[in-house]
């Protein structure tokens, strides 16, 4: 199963390389990992995804609860939550299939970052992260020539934050 775990960590040098190399060492794969400081430019909040049954995850929580930068480690794929995941992508435009191109950024509530109408556009999408498997399927056709995207944030619902207490 797919899981979203947030972590706080002491913004400070290595502490990414100690998170990968656990997982690394224990043979579990990062699928998606964000990382940003938060207000507090000490502190940053990664977001990575993983998969596993429950012990898997268990154990990985765990370990990332002993890491010494590590602050506050959860797993809220079974809490209500949002994720959103952001997608650049750059495909060929041309002037017969302009308007077509920008209904379709217009219908997935994209926005136009680069417009160069007789040879490419570079377009920018927020979404669920299976809503931009889909806008990449239904780009296509237009030519992709280049796609970054990120992986999905994730945050809990309610009036609670993730923070250090």
């Amino acid at each position: 199963m797919r899981h979203t775990i947030t972590v706080l960590v002491e913004n400070e040098f290595g502490v990414l390389t100690r998170v990968a190399g656990l997982f690394s060492a224990r043979g579990y794969n990062i699928e998606t990992l964000n990382v940003a400081p938060l207000q507090d430019k000490s502190i940053s909040r990664m977001t990575l995804v993983t998969r596993g049954d429950e012990h898997v995850i268990e154990q990985i929580k765990k370990q990332l609860n002993k890491l010494i930068p590590v602050i506050k480690v959860e797993d809220i794929s079974h809490a209500v939550h949002l994720e959103r995941g952001m997608l650049m992508v750059k495909v060929k435009a041309c002037s017969d299939h302009c308007d077509e191109l920008l209904e379709l950024v217009e219908r997935y509530g994209g926005e136009v970052l680069d417009d160069h109408i007789d040879s490419h556009m570079i377009l920018e999408f927020t979404d669920k992260v299976d809503v931009l498997d889909a806008i990449l399927e239904a780009l296509e056709p237009f030519g992709i020539i280049e796609a970054t995207r990120t992986g999905p944030l994730g945050m809990r619902r309610g009036a609670e934050g993730f923070r250090v207490d």
